[in-house]
């Protein structure tokens, strides 16, 4: 009974989140462009299907994705596990390889998985011909999140501030983006934005926070928070050095022919 309700108003909750999205749709069709929506009924259905998705991910995020992804930090990163990883020596920054290599590995897949990521780049494939391959750029993305998740790590367990980190990557972007092939630029900036969507952040989050809340001196809510930025700047990083080794690589065989 507790979860039936408990169900009902995530589906309430979703509702009244998503009406006023379809309700600026349909009065701009029926007030401004003056002319009567196509295929109503389906329109209806879908919106029932939309409603029902979302308020099912975001129930199946409460019960799965955020409890494993916080487990899974805090039982890397508990004393007692490090400890028995190298008995009799101090807890330093080195002592959590594993979360570093959790944290990249979460990076790396929940990236590739990535529905926003998979339309984005099957459009750029499309719309370039073939001269951008969408296989090829969800794989600089997710390498891009996996560093950035790295880096984000190790911010945590040293507790440096996040600022130093944010300000040098956009100091190295502002580079890339002045040496960059035109083409990528805008694809790169839009590819860590839609990178840290539906799939990636609810376990990037988890993991931040269930971090923080276990390696000593660290506060929840000052350091467990900030890794979504990381991944969002770094896979920019990597899609522009993607491009720019394509194109140097692209120089290297026509002046050798």
């Amino acid at each position: 009974m507790i979860a039936l309700f408990d169900s009902a108003s995530i589906i309430l909750g979703t509702m009244t989140d998503v009406m006023p999205i379809a309700a600026t749709i349909v009065g701009f069709q029926v007030l401004v462009i003056r002319k009567p929506l196509p295929h109503p009924g389906k329109t209806g259905v879908g919106l029932i299907y939309v409603i029902l998705g979302i308020a099912f991910f975001l129930k199946g995020l409460e019960m799965t994705l955020f409890p494993v992804g916080e487990l899974m930090a805090r039982q890397l990163a508990s004393p007692e596990f490090i400890e028995s990883q190298a008995p009799g020596e101090p807890i330093t920054w080195q002592s959590y390889g594993w979360v570093y290599l959790f944290g990249a590995c979460i990076g790396f897949s929940t990236t590739l998985a990535e529905p926003s990521l998979i339309a984005v780049a099957l459009k750029a494939e499309e719309i370039s011909g073939g001269a951008i391959r969408a296989f090829g750029l969800r794989i600089a993305v997710a390498v891009g999140v996996a560093i950035g998740l790295l880096i984000g790590i190790f911010r945590i367990v040293t507790g440096s501030p996040l600022y130093l980190y944010i300000v040098a990557g956009y100091c190295i972007l502002m580079v890339q983006t002045a040496f960059a092939p035109k083409l990528i630029i805008g694809l790169a900036y839009d590819s860590g934005g839609v990178t840290t969507s539906t799939v990636t952040v609810p376990l990037v989050t988890a993991l931040g926070l269930g971090l923080a809340s276990t390696v000593p001196g660290r506060d929840p809510l000052i350091d467990g928070f900030g890794l979504i930025a990381f991944a969002s700047l770094f896979p920019i990083i990597t899609v522009l050095a993607y491009a720019e080794l394509a194109e140097l690589l692209a120089r290297m065989r026509k002046r050798s022919s």
